[in-house]
């Protein structure tokens, strides 16, 4: 299958102020990524809070600035884009961001709002615009009534189910799924990550969903990359990466999945606290707070080790 992303050796820093002590300090928040999307999948980034997952999305669709590395997206350089070919790149790639009740306008009424993106972006008159905001709505599950109201008139699924149609309405290739899920009541979150896995179908979409919930991910997801203060530390299908994890970080996500039926898995309880991203560890960085954790790894980063075709790991344990 063909590949739509490829990013090689991203990485992206943040100077940030140290407060009443003063002076600055780097942020590491993502550190020698690579990773491909191919064509039609969705690929889940998963990690706990800080990992720099949601920076890497940010990235990929340049509202975060890049140190270096390169993101290639149907063969062409995002990076080096200039305003013309970034403007036609965005028309393509578009981002559902985590929290709806924010990523409104709220003194817009939702019919602008999914108006605003097609007059920016395209010559289609009113008429025209008219009728691919009322088809969008529709699919996203809401009716035409909709449009005449703002924000505050809807419940946060509503919202969400707004902000995906904005996505959708200059019928993008690619959408990046910043946790679309997370700040909703449970009982919304399986109707909005039904209408995702509904959409990609129809429209043949590619997405990358940014996400913490590992059972979000065996629901939606053709391929999991772990990432780890700013690194991947496990890729794979999903059905390698539940079936048979082998990063230490990837057992402890996983042994805290519920269990609906059959035998409990043991809990891993992880020691110590996330480092700073400010002052990584050397060597492996996870090796702080692993339990396989032995000499090497605090001395010395490990590399991809290859366990199949579509399965690589950065772990010792597994090095020749």
């Amino acid at each position: 299958m063909e590949n739509l992303l490829e990013i090689k050796d991203l990485y992206v820093e943040y100077k940030s102020n140290k407060g009443i002590i003063g002076g600055t300090e780097i942020i590491h928040a993502v550190n020698g990524v690579s990773l491909d999307i191919k064509k039609g999948e969705i690929l889940a980034v998963a990690g706990e809070s800080g990992c720099g997952k949601s920076t890497l999305a940010r990235a990929i669709i340049r509202l975060e600035d890049s140190k270096s590395g390169e993101i290639d997206f149907n063969g062409e350089n995002v990076l080096s884009m200039d305003k013309k070919a970034l403007k036609n790149f965005r028309k393509t790639a578009q981002m559902v961001f985590q929290n709806p009740y924010s990523s409104l306008n709220p003194k817009m009424k939702i019919g602008d709002t999914l108006k605003e993106p097609l007059k920016i972006n395209t010559d289609f008159t009113d008429k025209e615009i008219e009728e691919i905001i009322k088809e969008k709505i529709k699919k996203v599950g809401l009716n035409e009534d909709c449009l005449k109201l703002y924000p505050h008139e809807f419940s946060g699924g509503q919202r969400q189910r707004i902000a995906i149609a904005r996505a959708l309405v200059l019928n993008p290739e690619f959408i990046l799924a910043d946790e679309p899920v997370s700040a909703l009541d449970v009982s919304i979150q399986a109707q909005i990550i039904n209408l995702l896995k509904e959409l990609k179908e129809e429209y043949n979409l590619t997405f990358m969903l940014i996400t913490h919930d590992m059972s979000v991910i065996k629901y939606l997801a053709d391929r999991v990359a772990i990432m780890y203060l700013g690194e991947i530390v496990e890729i794979g299908t999903t059905d390698e990466i539940f079936s048979s994890p082998k990063h230490p970080y990837t057992k402890a996500l996983l042994s805290a999945v519920p269990q609906i039926s059959g035998k409990e898995s043991e809990r891993i309880i992880l020691t110590g606290e996330l480092p700073s991203p400010a002052d990584l560890p050397k060597g492996c960085k996870f090796h702080t707070r692993c339990p396989a954790c032995f000499g090497t790894c605090a001395h010395v980063s490990p590399k991809n080790t290859e366990i199949s075709d579509t399965h690589f790991v950065k772990c010792f344990l597994y090095n020749d």
